[in-house]
């Protein structure tokens, strides 16, 4: 019996669960190769970027821009592209492009967690549909009789969408699985390499960084109105008349 037979015999229930498994596998060959294609490269690129970073900043931040293909070398380039960082703002960045990342891995995840909740109940459904058309026609007094003979064989068919549906489902749910793990590998290196190179930042900055608190002082320093002074009514202070000279009896 071969695969079409089989997909006849399973009834209507059949293609709705052809079209899931057809989405299914689009997401997990995409998945498939987008892992593989970041487990093969990432280590050498956190490793290449810390290893710069410990000689040359700007070294550091070419071979990340290099690397933007990657997730882990946007990741690292977030921090690096900036210029006149502060430390909590070095932090953003790397907070907030490991979310970015991190929520493009999850790419086709709700996809896979619909397959594994329908398939099953759409090959129940098809089994269900079956039985009632197979014991639809039954009687009584038919039990045991040459009438009832096909009947066996109508409920084994029946169950075909039962077991695809299954089958489907666990593909599914083993791929969906893996790619979790994967997710969650993912998130360590992320956090180790952001941290390692924070930790770097800290022990030796990028020389324009002891710029940036001496340009916001100034800044401040100019931006801050000065005090107005209170006016002063008499700029000089009046001459106190001689009196001397206006006592002489002389004048």
């Amino acid at each position: 019996m071969d695969i079409l037979e089989l997909f006849q015999k399973g009834g209507p229930a059949m293609w709705p669960l052809a079209v899931l498994s057809i989405l299914a596998l689009s997401v997990i060959l995409e998945r498939l190769w987008f892992w593989l294609r970041i487990l093969n490269q990432e280590k050498e690129i956190v490793n290449r970027v810390l290893d710069a970073a410990q000689e040359d900043w700007d070294i550091a931040a070419d071979i990340a821009k290099r690397a933007t293909d990657q997730p882990i070398g946007r990741f690292l380039y977030a921090p690096l592209r900036l210029l006149k960082v502060d430390l909590e703002t070095f932090r953003l960045a790397l907070e907030a492009t490991a979310e970015d990342e991190l929520a493009g891995m999850r790419r086709g995840e709700k996809l896979l967690e619909a397959v594994i909740a329908l398939s099953p109940l759409l090959g129940l459904l098809g089994t269900v549909l079956g039985l009632i058309h197979s014991l639809r026609s039954i009687r009584i007094g038919d039990l045991g009789t040459e009438s009832t003979a096909g009947v066996t064989t109508g409920i084994g068919e029946s169950l075909i969408s039962t077991a695809a549906g299954l089958i489907v489902a666990i593909i599914s749910l083993v791929f969906y699985r893996l790619f979790q793990s994967f997710l969650v590998n993912q998130v360590k290196i992320f956090r180790k390499a952001g941290n390692e190179l924070e930790l770097l930042y800290r022990q030796s900055p990028p020389e324009f960084s002891n710029n940036t608190a001496i340009v916001h002082e100034a800044s401040r320093e100019t931006v801050t109105p000065p005090r107005k002074k209170a006016k002063n009514l008499f700029p000089q202070p009046p001459e106190e008349p001689n009196v001397t000279d206006s006592l002489d009896p002389e004048q």
